[in-house]
This record gives C-alpha cells, structure tokens and sequence, in this order.
C-alpha cells in the first residue's frame, strides 16, 4: 500500500485579544483578504476570521478567534512559536521590509534563517511572524486585487511553521509514526537545534521545524498563541484513510469534524501541540459567492437556525474600513 501523505500546511489558527484590530493588521498591512466571517462552530459566542489570498485557497488561510481583552501568552515550549508566510524573491522582502518600517512595525532585518532570506516580526497580538523567500518554490497564490501591494510583492501562502518543545521524542515519534513526516535536515540557532520534518515531496510549505529547548517553561496560551496548525488533505475519501491509519497506530483523535468549509480531524500529540488535518473542500464560496467572500456573517447550515440568537449575543464588530460587522 502506498503510505499516505500530507501536501503542506493547510492553515493556521491562533487567537486574538482585539479583532478589529488584527484585521486591520492582515487586511491592510499584510494585504491578506478576508475570505470569511464567521464564529467558532464549537463556541458561537465569539467570531471566527478567516485571512487567505485573493481566492480563498487551502495553504494560504490564517484564522483568528476572537477573546476580547485575553491576557498575551505566556511563552514557553510545547507550542508554535513562529508562522511564516512565503514570498518569492528578494526585490518582495525589501519591499516588506519597508513596508513594515513605513508602518511602524518593528522588525527583524533581512537575516539568513536555514538558508532563506527571512523577516521576522509580530502582529498586533504578539503572534510571531516571518516573511521569507521561497525562492520561487511552493503554491502560487492569487493576487488580492483590494490590497495595495504590488502583486508580484504579494504574500504567496503559506510556509512552514515552527514550534519549541523540552523533549523533541513524543513529537518526532508522532510526526514520523502518526503522520509519515520524515526529517530531512537540521539547523543551529541561539545554540538550540531546530530538526526539520518534511511532508510528502517537500518544499518551504510544507515542513514543520521543531526546536528542542530545555531553558524554557511550559507555555501558557493566550492572545497571539497559535491554537492549532492544519495540515493539508485532498478529500474525505483521503481523511477517512487517514482516521483509519491514526487507530491503527494507537493516535487517539476527534474523529471526524465536519467544518463545513472542510472536512478535520484533530490530533494532540503528546506534548500537546494540536495538529489538524483538513480537506482542500469544498471551500468558502460554498455559501457566498466568489467576490463576495467575507462580507457578512456566515453560518455553517447547522448554526443557521441560531441566527438570530447569535448575532444578539455577538459584540458589535467594526471593522478598520467602517464596514459594519
């Protein structure tokens, strides 16, 4: 039987603590579109944003729930510690790095990172970013055409992310056993090594980079803490093989969720980091039409009932542009 494979990141959630806020940060800034509004399907009370590329596209979604005046994470191991995002050349990266400079947000420099050119930096919430050239290499994303950003300066998608833990085994045991990952290089940095998983044929959006660190606590979640990272799969028909792989192997799971715009399975390793699997579909445009991702409140079919009683209950949500939420 031919093993199953992942083919990149999915996307990434964290939370946030002022929601207008990161979306006037991922929007305008980062020149990401909102592609969905919508809330937490396991607690409605509190919006759920989805950021992606001009199209929607699996591979380039940040997602962001929202916790209203959460304290910031406290820092540690067992936890993602930095979310990249791909852009390709190095005429984009001195164009981001003035960018941020022009608007305030401090950052890294150019610097060489596992022999990329990266720029590191923090959002509004503290979540740890990174822009970096892919060198050409990896899913090409789709301009957002309401982004004043030159589209060959565009985000791309999504890249690798990385997390910290005190004891790299559980992790390696789960990336290579659970789900077929195998480690392909290593890299030193602050005299930590940082060992690099690959998924299927590779490339920049699709590694998880693990650092082992014993001078660390234990992390405490909060605003600008990544939640989860979702890795990607191409249908149910693959999921439902993958569910099939993780109780052969021992992985306890969620089984299958179904989130409307995918299809998930949630794994915890045994540090705790959450991974998840996802579909590519059958995507945002499942209940709003293509140009109008984004513009109003979606609620998957199961929530639609609960309209109402919802939306009482959500805070009023204005966002950067004046748009009503």
């Amino acid at each position: 039987m031919t093993p199953l494979t992942l083919g990149g990141l999915h996307h990434v959630s964290a939370l946030s603590a002022d929601i207008a806020r990161n979306h006037d940060f991922y929007t305008r800034l980062l020149g990401l579109r909102l592609v969905k509004k919508t809330v937490n399907q396991d607690s409605p009370g509190m919006y759920h944003l989805f950021y992606a590329d001009g199209q929607g596209a699996p591979g380039s979604e940040m997602t962001f729930f929202d916790f209203p005046r959460a304290a910031r994470e406290h820092r540690g191991n067992d936890s993602v510690t930095l979310t990249t995002f791909r852009v390709s050349g190095s005429d984009a990266l001195a164009y981001w790095a003035e960018r941020l400079t022009a608007h305030g947000v401090a950052h890294s420099g150019l610097h060489d990172l596992d022999g990329r050119p990266h720029l590191t930096f923090e959002d509004v919430d503290g979540t740890r970013l990174a822009l970096f050239d892919d060198g050409g290499h990896g899913p090409r994303g789709t301009p957002n055409p309401q982004a004043d950003i030159p589209a060959a300066f565009q985000i791309q998608g999504l890249g690798y992310s990385g997390a910290s833990v005190a004891d790299l085994g559980p992790t390696r045991a789960f990336l290579e056993g659970g789900l077929n990952l195998r480690e392909v290089r290593q890299y030193d940095t602050d005299a930590f090594t940082t060992h690099v998983f690959q998924m299927e044929e590779g490339g920049p959006h699709a590694e998880l980079h693990v650092t082992e660190r014993g001078d660390l606590p234990r992390h405490r979640p909060g605003a600008g803490s990544v939640h989860h990272v979702a890795l990607r799969v191409p249908d149910e028909t693959a999921l439902q093989a993958w569910l099939d792989h993780l109780a052969g192997a021992g992985y306890a799971n969620s089984g299958h969720v179904n989130r409307y715009y995918f299809h998930s399975v949630y794994i915890r390793d045994d540090n705790g980091l959450v991974i998840e699997l996802a579909t590519d579909g059958p995507g945002f445009s499942s209940d709003e039409q293509q140009d109008a991702l984004g513009e109003r409140l979606a609620l998957p079919p199961f929530l639609e009932p609960r309209r109402a009683t919802i939306e009482a209950h959500l805070r009023p949500l204005t966002l950067t542009q004046g748009d009503p939420a």
